[in-house]
């Protein structure tokens, strides 16, 4: 058995539906990039993700499921995220315009509301956010 305990947790998503619905696609190959706010990175005091970085990925049950290795990393504004960026997060969706919608959705729930300590959180075009590419390494059993 192998120690994953050196990684860095990756965690997609908040525990539920959702995360299962990202994992589902990251271990069949659907997903292979994910966003973030760069103000996440900022108040969790988290370095920003590297290329050849590994982490481990865990389910809604905090089980690590697979190692992803970091193959690209950008920072842009929101209204700069491209069409193969969007796609590639492996969420069905066929336009920017669906997946900014669906990400503001998720970024100015509740949930992630209180994560950011801040009620009135809000991006816009001009938002900084860390797209991240990856490749599954590792399965984890």
């Amino acid at each position: 058995m192998t120690d994953y305990s050196a990684l860095p947790v990756s965690e997609f998503a908040f525990p539920g539906p959702l995360r299962d619905q990202l994992v589902g696609a990251i271990l069949d190959g659907s997903k292979t990039s994910t966003t973030a706010t760069l103000i996440e990175y900022e108040i969790e005091e988290e370095g920003l993700p590297y290329v050849g970085g590994r982490e481990l990925v865990v389910d809604s049950a905090g089980k690590g499921v697979a190692v992803i290795e970091v193959t690209e990393v950008r920072t842009v504004r929101l209204a700069d995220v491209d069409l193969q960026h969007a796609i590639d997060e492996g969420e069905g969706h066929t336009s920017v315009a669906q997946w900014r919608a669906g990400h503001e959705e998720f970024w100015h729930s509740a949930e992630m509301r209180e994560a950011m300590g801040d009620p009135e959180f809000t991006v816009d075009d001009d938002s900084l956010v860390v797209l991240q590419r990856f490749q599954v390494v590792e399965r984890v059993a």
